[in-house]
């Protein structure tokens, strides 16, 4: 892979995105994939398009048919039509659900089954070794093939749970997609490299059209297929003769997986149902907070950009020094989960939000009840 031709791919990844947002935003108007505003939802916008997850698609599959035509290494790998095929699937699955809603344990079904694609073609927790004497060790199938499932449908649904304001889950999808493409080229995993750069190219095209004030949402068309992706480039990164270097893509992956994880925890805390729906996420916090949705957006992105840069800079220890740095991570991020009250049961006192940013991007999560998201 050269400089030359990962710069073709992210930019005709990017123009094609960005041109074809506005004909996603018109189907979508013609087929009445719109927002259905509710009082359990932030937005309060009537009429915005969802659907944008199919430019992101369109821009995503240019990216990597061009890096086929330029002989890109790793384009034409079983991996690739792997992901295709589960992206494809995933995309429809959003689409549908987008259009007339789908209930959650068939979505849950066709995530598995679009997960189990990508996990045949060799996307997998196949390798770990011992942290001590760094013997490797092969992963037997029937922890392989759960454990790889897992991952991948947990990834998908966080970036689905965190999708609650404008440009949120595009923008920080476009910021670990980036982070793990660098990993997978550290790696020289060629395969992740081409889908990392075209995922990354995808959404800075589309970007510009969702970032605050939205005009069209990326819907469960767009989540699931970012979040397929970012799992997919997850495994993919992860140095395969290391039990450590998993660590990395969580990382990267920490604010999304973190706000699922309290979620779940919360939920328990209070003795609420798993998936019912609430506005406590970590976004939902820092919007009452900030009283912008560009402030909160922005933090978010910040936050994540943080813990990429500590990702890329823990892929280059090994030995004790990486168990100090992993303990350090931890300890300063709990802090910051408690400067936020993420731990809390009750939402902080709301600051008045500007009538531009007032509105946003509904949630998966916040929707569960009513559009039947997981």
């Amino acid at each position: 892979m050269d400089e030359i031709r990962a710069i073709a791919i992210v930019g005709i990844a990017a123009i094609v995105g960005a041109l074809s947002t506005p004909l996603v935003l018109r189907f979508a108007r013609s087929i009445n994939a719109i927002d259905q505003p509710n009082e359990r939802k932030v937005s309060d916008r009537a009429a915005m398009p969802l659907m944008g997850g199919l430019a992101v698609w369109l821009g995503c599959a240019s990216g990597l048919a061009l890096a086929y035509v330029l002989s890109v290494p790793g384009s034409f790998s079983s991996e690739i039509g792997g992901f295709a095929l589960g992206a494809t699937i995933m995309v429809g699955v959003g689409a549908w659900d987008d259009r007339f809603a789908m209930p959650p344990i068939r979505k849950l079904v066709a995530q598995i089954v679009a997960a189990s694609v990508a996990v045949y073609a060799g996307f997998q927790v196949d390798f770990f070794s011992d942290p001590i004497s760094e013997t490797l060790y092969e992963v037997p199938g029937w922890i392989l093939w759960p454990v790889s499932l897992l991952w991948i449908v947990g990834v998908t649904n966080a970036m689905n749970l965190i999708d609650g304001l404008d440009g949120l889950s595009s923008g920080l999808g476009a910021i670990i997609a980036a982070t793990l493409t660098i990993l997978c080229w550290q790696a020289e995993q060629w395969t992740g490299v081409v889908i990392g750069l075209a995922l990354f190219g995808a959404l800075i095209g589309y970007l510009p059209f969702n970032f605050p004030p939205a005009r069209i949402f990326l819907g469960d068309t767009g989540s699931l297929l970012i979040g397929f992706g970012l799992s997919l480039l997850a495994l993919e990164g992860y140095r395969k003769t290391a039990f450590l270097a998993f660590i990395v893509p969580i990382l990267a992956l920490a604010i999304p997986l973190l706000d699922t994880l309290l979620s779940i925890l919360r939920r328990l805390r209070s003795g609420r149902g798993v998936f019912d729906a609430d506005r406590l996420h970590m976004h939902h916090r820092l919007l009452y907070r900030e009283g912008s949705q560009k402030n909160a957006v922005l933090m978010l992105y910040f936050l994540t950009s943080c813990f990429c840069m500590i990702a890329v800079s823990f892929s280059q220890l090994d030995g004790w020094l990486a168990f100090l740095y992993l303990a350090a991570v931890v300890g300063v991020t709990i802090r910051l989960l408690r400067n936020l009250d993420a731990f809390a049961l009750e939402a902080p006192a709301a600051k008045a939000a500007s009538t531009e940013d007032a509105e946003s991007e509904p949630s998966g999560d916040e929707t569960l009840n009513e559009g039947g998201h997981l």
